[in-house]
């Protein structure tokens, strides 16, 4: 995100085995992406179902929140000079 009203937060989510990434959730996509066969499986039973509303809510539950926290605990504060 870009400013404090945490307008452009993103959430990615990527599922990587032996370094190679299989399937990817963007909430700026909105749904899982599939790299590979199994991650094509993945992504198209996971759009379906309830995991693809689950992953929706921790943008506002997890991502939101914590950001604001650091925000206010990071970048709101001003160091002394000298």
């Amino acid at each position: 995100y870009s400013s404090k009203d945490l307008h452009g937060i993103e959430l990615i989510d990527s599922y990587v085995f032996n370094q190679v990434e299989n399937i990817r959730f963007n909430s700026t996509v909105g749904k899982y992406v599939g790299y590979t066969e199994l991650g094509l499986k993945n992504a198209e039973t996971w759009n379906k179902g309830s995991v693809l509303a689950q992953e929706l809510g921790e943008l506002e539950r997890f991502c939101k929140h914590n950001a604001d926290l650091h925000y206010s605990a990071v970048l709101d504060k001003t160091g002394e000079q000298g």
